[in-house]
């Protein structure tokens, strides 16, 4: 008896397969001069005319003949198909993490829609923002955020200041530069806050989703052994449509 996995893995040829002879019989049918023949003969008015010799062109294409082909190439299709999704209702496999059924008796469609979830998942993680790492930073119940130690850095002011370069005479005025000091006035008291993740709680999350990754292969792989019965609709189907 055959395997589910096997059934998807034949699936794939089987319908490649059957969609370009499908396109053949179809491209066939439209050339209306390969379902046309021909039989003719010519005889002259009398026995002193021309003898022709007899013309014929067979039919190269019957379209019950292309409706019975078609008809074998789908009926291979539609029961691998549905062999495949008949056995898609009864495979089912728990989702094992840490030695923990985190999800029992999950059929391979919905395994199937997990693993693609986790792929965007797990870039949705790696990106989330981290905490600068030049920081230190404790967590703050009362804000609901991160936050760092209190830093005190001086406020200063620019003032300006005169430096004499040459003293007056009384036939010169007084050579004066105008230079800036930072003058201290004041204390900025800083603390930073931030809604970032430090990045062991990111690494952490990265871990699980990973985890989680491995797990769901791992039961969609079981699940995918599960035997299957042949199904066989399609000689059912074309019956009806072509008997």
């Amino acid at each position: 008896m055959a395997k589910l996995n096997q059934i998807i893995a034949v699936e794939k040829g089987v319908k490649s397969g059957s969609l370009r002879e499908l396109t053949d019989a179809h491209h066939a049918l439209q050339k209306p001069a390969l379902l046309a023949g021909i039989s003719r003969t010519y005889q002259p008015k009398d026995e002193e005319g021309e003898q022709l010799p007899p013309e014929s062109t067979r039919v190269q294409v019957k379209t019950e003949d292309v409706l019975r082909q078609t008809a074998t190439v789908l009926t291979r299709l539609f029961d691998v198909t549905a062999t495949k999704d008949w056995a898609n209702c009864a495979a089912k496999a728990d989702v094992m993490v840490d030695g923990r059924a985190l999800l029992r008796d999950v059929p391979v469609s919905y395994l199937l829609f997990l693993e693609k979830q986790l792929v965007d998942l797990h870039t949705f993680v790696k990106k989330l923002p981290l905490l600068d790492a030049a920081e230190d930073w404790t967590f703050e119940e009362s804000a609901d955020c991160w936050r760092t130690d209190q830093v005190r850095t001086i406020r200063t002011k620019k003032v300006p200041r005169n430096h004499v370069k040459a003293e007056a005479t009384e036939k010169h005025p007084a050579q004066v530069e105008v230079y800036y000091e930072d003058i201290p006035v004041g204390y900025w008291t800083t603390v930073k806050f931030s809604g970032a993740l430090p990045a062991r709680r990111v690494n952490a999350l990265l871990d699980r989703v990973e985890k989680l990754q491995h797990a769901v292969k791992f039961a969609r792989e079981e699940a995918n052994g599960a035997e299957v019965t042949d199904q066989t609709t399609g000689e059912v189907v074309f019956g009806y449509l072509f008997g």
